[in-house]
């Protein structure tokens, strides 16, 4: 496909998500199909977590190397989101309440004891994606969020039909992001669709989200190899069966 306009150019970033979105991947097949455990889904949300609480991070250098207002303003909602206006709300919090339902110490995870390595070098990457790439390139590689509604509707739907651990309260952060996944990527769709005004800007766009689909993959198949096969946690990992070992 030739990127010489902005539908092939769109056109191209769905045919990325498609192939290369995590819920591709087995562990996310095995979430759905409700053959994890409890220790295995525990450190997933834990691991998770990390994530989570980087994505203000990346998003507040993203704003600080915005010079026009308008778009500064569009894109703190994000952050407002994620670490809401005051303590005890936004995304971050309610990610914190599904560890606490599924039996983690809130403290312990916010204090990111036992998050694997390669969570951490993934998440840690993308900030520094964010902070050092070009802006179209750093907005573009958010476009995961366009094929986030789908996987969501499809994890929440499966978790709390197959697992009698999770209820509705637990997930309650998975259904603001039903609507703020949609208005953050049609936000940014339109933005890079009107800024890569040339076949070798639509085509760094395009290597963005490849990125950024590689960075969500490689959190799932850490947790693949240290929680399903061959199940070998790293030295100071998180093992089910051993929060209240967690310091």
């Amino acid at each position: 496909m030739t990127l010489d306009s902005a539908e092939t150019l769109e056109a191209r970033l769905r045919a990325i998500g498609a192939e290369r979105y995590h819920n591709n991947h087995p562990f996310h097949h095995l979430m759905r199909d409700g053959a994890l455990t409890k220790g295995q889904i525990q450190a997933w949300a834990l691991n998770r977590y990390f994530y989570q609480s980087r994505i203000p991070i990346k998003d507040s250098a993203l704003m600080a190397r915005m010079v026009d207002p308008d778009l500064r303003r569009e894109w703190s909602q994000r952050v407002i989101d994620h670490d809401g206006t005051r303590e005890g709300q936004g995304g971050i919090r309610k990610w914190l309440h599904l560890c606490e339902r599924l039996g983690l110490d809130p403290r312990s995870v916010s204090r990111e004891v036992g998050i694997l390595p390669a969570t951490r070098f993934a998440v840690e990457a993308y900030v520094h994606f964010v902070r050092e790439r070009p802006l179209l390139e750093a907005i573009a590689s958010s476009l995961t969020e366009l094929f986030a509604p789908s996987i969501i509707g499809e994890r929440t739907t499966a978790m709390l039909a197959q697992y009698d651990f999770i209820d509705e309260d637990a997930m309650a952060y998975f259904k603001d992001r039903l609507f703020q996944a949609p208005r953050d990527s049609d936000f940014a769709l339109d933005y890079v669709k009107a800024h890569a005004d040339t076949t070798e800007k639509r085509q760094a766009v395009c290597d963005a989200l490849v990125f950024k689909t590689d960075v969500l993959w490689a959190q799932l198949d850490a947790l693949y190899f240290a929680y399903v096969d061959p199940r070998l946690p790293p030295p100071g990992a998180f093992r089910p069966g051993e929060t209240e070992a967690m310091p």
